[in-house]
């Protein structure tokens, strides 16, 4: 009789390698690994041999580098998903689509389970089991499995697991030191070791997408990003795939130490940790659309995104991405990006990314309504009476209220 068949979202780090093997163990699975492709770079060409060695039954490897960009990195773009104004969800922009894969994988090859490697006190669980569970709804569930929320082995034991296993293991450092990293092209997430001392530098070996700031260039480079309706889809007046432009970014922004983030985040499960990220073009494109945004969008309209991109924002983190409202609000930043065109001139200098220019034939900047010149056509006369009006709410609160005690 043959075996139940279980896919496991395969990475080909620590943890999932660990699981390839634990779950042929411990629930008698045959284990087809699956590898979705967001950009997580040349290591991606050693999978298969690492999941093998594993015991995985089967290794799949799909390509969607370019719905991750279009379907998913793009409309957080325009949506300002920047999770406590630190963080560019680079990993849980990509989990939804991890998750999606999966269970069409599991509907391939006739599997009974999925599963992955997220730990019990980490977001990533939360993302994966709830995007499985909601694209699910409609047809019979399928078996989730997390055995590193199982086993409660610590990352000391999991090395001792690995190695009496025979395993290899990826992300080493100088000193030994082994990092869990998550990368896509979006961004990688790095944690581990020294970096869970919240006073503790991060050690320059576990950075690999940027320089230091001691080793970057003396002299800046200057680049131009155009933007078509809040869509980059230029690099220097030369059209580019969104793939292309991130990539390219990911190099400009990494060589000039643009990316590093390290900060103190709240995670969904109700603790803070410390998190060290490389997102070098998420950076860069976050602070263009925003500088952009400053010309074709209202005061109102601008004021409302923020307000809209915090929940938005939430939303991607919390692992809420298959929802009606996260649809609902897709459409509304469509519209409201629908004149965010044009370009932007960004310095990239010593870990800083500085606008220096921003265009747009949408532009509701008016240069003879803003400017002191001899050019200006703005009706100074007809401020008093504006005033008079703006200020007639507090003047009769004060009135009849603030002063009348004390008449």
């Amino acid at each position: 009789m043959s075996k139940e068949k279980c896919v496991l979202a395969y990475s080909g780090g620590m943890d999932s390698t660990i699981s390839t093997v634990w779950i042929q163990e411990n629930y008698n699975m045959d284990v087809v690994t699956l590898t979705v492709d967001l950009g997580a770079g040349p290591e991606i060409e050693r999978v298969l041999e690492r999941s093998k060695k594993a015991g995985a039954i089967e290794s799949l490897v799909w390509d969607v580098k370019d719905e991750f960009v279009n379907d998913y990195i793009f409309p957080g773009l325009k949506a300002g998903a920047v999770y406590e104004d630190s963080y560019a969800l680079s990993t849980a922009l990509g989990r939804p689509l991890m998750a999606k894969k999966l269970v069409e994988a599991a509907r391939k090859v006739g599997a009974s389970a999925v599963a992955h490697g997220c730990t019990g006190k980490g977001n990533d669980q939360v993302r994966f089991d709830a995007s499985v569970i909601t694209l699910m709804a409609d047809s019979s569930p399928l078996k989730i499995i997390a055995p590193a929320r199982e086993w409660g082995m610590t990352r000391d034991e999991e090395k001792m697991y690995a190695n009496k296993a025979g395993l290899e293991l990826r992300e080493v450092g100088n000193d030994q030191r082994v990092y869990s990293i998550d990368r896509n092209i979006w961004g990688q997430a790095i944690e581990g070791e020294d970096l869970e001392d919240t006073w503790i530098e991060p050690p320059e070996d576990a950075f690999s997408w940027t320089k230091s700031i001691e080793n970057t260039p003396d002299n800046p480079i200057e680049i131009i990003i155009g933007f078509e309706k809040g869509i980059p889809i230029s690099l220097d007046n030369n059209k580019v795939s969104g793939k292309d432009l991130i990539e390219k970014l990911n190099n400009l922004a990494g060589e000039h130490g643009v990316g590093r983030i390290d900060h103190t985040e709240n995670r969904l499960v109700g603790i803070k940790s410390r998190e060290v990220y490389e997102t070098p073009a998420a950076i860069v494109l976050h602070k263009s659309i925003k500088a952009l945004e400053t010309l074709t969008l209202s005061r109102d309209q601008q004021r409302m995104k923020n307000i809209i991109s915090q929940i938005y924002s939430d939303m991607v983190y919390d692992g809420r991405w298959f929802t009606e409202l996260r649809s609902n609000i897709d459409a509304m930043m469509n519209d409201m990006q629908k004149f965010t065109t044009g370009e932007v001139r960004v310095k990239l200098h010593k870990a800083n990314c500085i606008v220096t220019g921003r265009k747009s034939e949408y532009s509701l900047y008016d240069f003879d309504l803003a400017t002191y010149s001899t050019d200006d056509i703005f009706e100074h006369s007809s401020a008093t009476g504006f005033i008079d009006i703006f200020s007639l709410p507090g003047k009769t609160q004060a009135k009849n209220q603030t002063f009348h005690d004390s008449k």
